[in-house]
């Protein structure tokens, strides 16, 4: 059994590459219905997807020490060919696997250094293969510890302190882009949890003239009201940046929404007056040919990437300590994980030794037939006690050795002392229960 992950990042791709990669909500649920289906093979038995602006990651549980069936799922899933996204991914296994997983949670392997909303993202990958059934006792106990240490991070050091978010980040750069953040004319595209995270840093930074465009009407109104700005559909868009200094752009749309045509219209018509457009939409939403364009300023993902290195230093100096903190909760898991070759062996030890107290016990009641129902109570407890102080010690030592070299041998005297077979055995789902 071995725990893989497959993935790309925004370290090994392009913003280009992790758009044709990328999964929406409703491509996610039916990716993941393809392992409940059958249509993966039967050497995978677990699944998560995570997939976010700057990452696309599968997690699996598998027989084989190789994920060649990851690779063609990927492939099939999203319509790209393995060779074009092949060179550019990385590939993790069992310990590697964990401690990538713990990273990605705590914000170590995030664009921005620390940023929060990868643990939501984790959280509801989650809960998205939870909801498919493709997730199984080991990976939903793997993506609970990494939401801990996450959790920890953040808790117990300042690895997250002035979240400097794809967001914030957005915001920041649309500040140092016009004379006066307070007088400026914005444009919000989109009402998720990204623009709404742009419109809170704006406003932290001063700005008062923001306007939230949406597919929606009600979805934007519901945004702009909790902010204070203003609210339309996306009917609008020509309008509102005709007369916008700032574009930040965050919607799930599939393809471009703005592009070089609309764009020089409204440019054609305000000729002196500079706009800047920053899309942090993945796929885009501003087609890239309109940098093109006099008074155009665009940045994408890959160009906010670039503008985050020099001011993290605060936040590399928690680096140690939240590595620190991902160490212990690693050690943790792998101990489980380790383990688990061990544990149908104990619990098949468990179930013989329940079986003779229940039936030793059943054979005494039935010679005292005058005990009060206290009594056998009192009786039955008795056995229950004795059964568990006398497994305590050889169970503990069997976990205990199950991630040396002599776990085999181990195993094999268990097996002989206590005249258990394989087949008494449970499997690994039924005793992690």
């Amino acid at each position: 059994m071995h725990i893989h992950c497959l993935g790309i990042n925004h370290t090994t791709a392009s913003v280009g590459l992790r758009e044709r990669l990328a999964f929406n909500p409703d491509a996610v649920r039916a990716a993941l219905s393809r392992l409940g289906c059958g249509m993966m093979g039967d050497s995978l038995s677990e699944l998560v997807i995570l997939s976010t602006c700057n990452r696309i990651e599968l997690y699996a549980v598998s027989s084989r020490p190789a994920p060649d069936d990851l690779g063609l799922f990927l492939s099939e899933t999203r319509g790209v060919p393995a060779d074009a996204f092949g060179p550019h991914a990385y590939h993790h296994r069992d310990e590697d696997a964990v401690r990538h997983l713990l990273r990605v949670a705590s914000g170590l392997d995030s664009l921005v250094l620390g940023e929060p909303q990868i643990l939501g993202q984790v959280t509801d990958a989650l809960e998205q293969a939870r909801g498919a059934g493709s997730v199984g006792p080991l990976l939903s106990r793997l993506f609970q510890s990494a939401i801990h240490a996450g959790k920890r991070a953040r808790a117990e050091t300042h690895i997250a302190r002035n979240p400097a978010s794809v967001s914030s980040l957005a915001a920041s750069l649309a500040e140092k882009s016009v004379h006066n953040i307070a007088q400026a004319q914005i444009v919000i595209l989109g009402a998720g949890e990204m623009a709404e995270l742009a419109v809170e840093a704006l406003r932290k930074r001063g700005a008062v003239k923001v306007l939230v465009l949406n597919r929606t009407l009600a979805r934007a109104e519901s945004l702009a009201k909790r902010w204070q700005a203003r609210a339309s559909t996306f009917e609008r868009m020509e309008e509102a940046l005709s007369t916008a200094d700032v574009l930040v752009s965050s919607t799930g749309a599939p393809h471009t929404i703005i592009n070089p045509g609309m764009v020089e219209r409204i440019m054609n018509a305000r000729p002196s007056r500079p706009l800047v457009m920053i899309d942090i939409a993945v796929p885009r939403d501003v087609d890239p040919a309109c940098s093109a364009i006099p008074g155009v300023t665009v940045h994408d993902m890959d160009s906010l990437h670039a503008r985050l290195e020099h001011s993290l230093a605060e936040r590399e100096a928690e680096v140690p300590q939240v590595e620190a903190i991902l160490g212990q909760e690693a050690g943790k898991f792998m101990e489980f994980f380790k383990s688990l070759d061990m544990l149908p062996l104990i619990a098949g030890l468990r179930q013989q030794a329940e079986a003779i107290r229940q039936a030793e016990l059943n054979k005494t009641l039935r010679r005292l037939p005058d005990l009060s129902e206290a009594e056998r109570a009192r009786i039955e407890a008795l056995t229950h006690s004795l059964v568990k102080k006398l497994l305590d010690t050889p169970t503990t030592r069997l976990r205990a050795q199950a991630d040396t070299p002599a776990a085999p041998e181990y195993a094999a005297l268990a097996r002989i002392l206590f005249n258990l077979t394989d087949g008494e055995q449970q499997s690994f789902s039924s005793a992690t229960d």
